[in-house]
């Protein structure tokens, strides 16, 4: 009887397991349209929580439309149906917190900043705010550091209450099973320092930003996390340089998000981090795999995954191609 028991509480604690996993991206969902409540929250409620606004990208499916649904532009999609009223990315970071995180853990700039998500499909009466769940970051960047872990999670409970203040509704959060073997793309780029550090760090950014943009790639968001701790008069001497892009590939935006799955755009747009440690030659370079988005957000259709995979070998080919190695 006591081994039929264990057996049976075995195969519940099993099933649980397969159904719940782990959580991926949270969600408070209100009825009605929320983007003015969203926009105001941002406008006056924002900066009370710590977090700053980097670029805000507000209404993306207008771009689409504009985009996809013209006859007249050259990428004119005949199968464009409008499905989205609303998709904003509002890229934020806790800047004051981050100062001491990224000192300790500087992978954390593959969510720093992140995007404070919004969607609103045309089919349903809901509006969704939210972002991925900061444990989930943490595991795909991979920060085991207990006191690490413990301090970027705490950051959201502001955010959260925030949310929950401004816009409401019930929290949905997203579960997935896991995380894929190769969770970050990951590089590092040799340079002679020149006697003017500057003269390499905006060579390269020049050539970087050139790179991708002639593969159709939007230079959404640039963060210098050196120049705004020197601003805020904190002490960041651990490394020469640090900053942060947002990439966006708007093609393969409109096929994830403006084809079903708007969900996905909490993580995005892509953040690439790249730093240099006090006194070395390396600029050492990261991001999440696209292929995590497919993981956490069970994406399955084959156009979609196939859309994923051929970023990831995109941007890894243009980052070799600049003269990274990966590691």
């Amino acid at each position: 009887m006591i081994k039929k028991l264990l057996k049976s509480a075995l195969s519940v604690a099993l099933v649980s397991s397969v159904a719940f996993g782990a959580e991926g991206v949270r969600f408070n969902v209100v009825e009605g349209d929320a983007e003015k409540k969203y926009m105001h929250m941002l406008e006056s409620g924002l900066e009370s929580t710590g977090f700053v606004l980097s670029d805000p990208h507000e209404r993306i499916n207008d771009a689409y439309k504009e985009k996809y649904g013209n006859k007249e532009h050259p990428e004119y999609d005949k199968n464009f149906k409008v499905t989205l009223d609303n998709l904003g990315f509002f890229t934020i970071s806790h800047d004051k917190k981050m100062n001491a995180l990224l000192k300790k853990a500087p992978q954390l700039g593959g969510f720093s900043p992140f995007n404070l998500h919004t969607y609103k499909k045309t089919n349903e009466n809901k509006t969704y705010v939210g972002h991925i769940v900061p444990a989930t970051m943490l595991d795909i960047v991979g920060v085991n550091d207990a006191s690490v872990r413990k301090e970027f999670s705490n950051m959201f409970t502001g955010l959260d209450a925030l949310v929950q203040k401004h816009i409401g509704g019930s929290v949905e959060t997203s579960t997935y099973a896991k995380l894929p073997a190769k969770k970050m793309m990951t590089f590092e780029y040799e340079f002679e320092r020149p006697a003017d550090f500057s003269e390499f760090t905006d060579e390269f950014q020049e050539n970087f930003e050139a790179a991708f943009e002639d593969k159709k790639y939007i230079i959404a968001g640039f963060k210098n996390y050196k120049e705004t701790y020197e601003d805020l008069e904190m002490d960041f001497d651990e490394f020469d340089a640090y900053w942060t892009y947002s990439l966006c590939h708007f093609t393969y935006s409109y096929n994830i998000f403006n084809k079903g799955r708007p969900d996905a755009g909490a993580f995005a747009p892509c953040s690439m981090y790249m730093y240099v440690k006090k006194g070395t030659n390396t600029l050492v370079i990261g991001m999440p795999m696209l292929s995590v988005w497919a993981s956490v957000m069970n994406i399955t259709n084959p156009e979609k995954v196939k859309w994923v995979e051929s970023l990831d070998k995109e941007i890894i080919s243009i980052m070799k191609e600049l003269g990274a190695k990966e590691i």
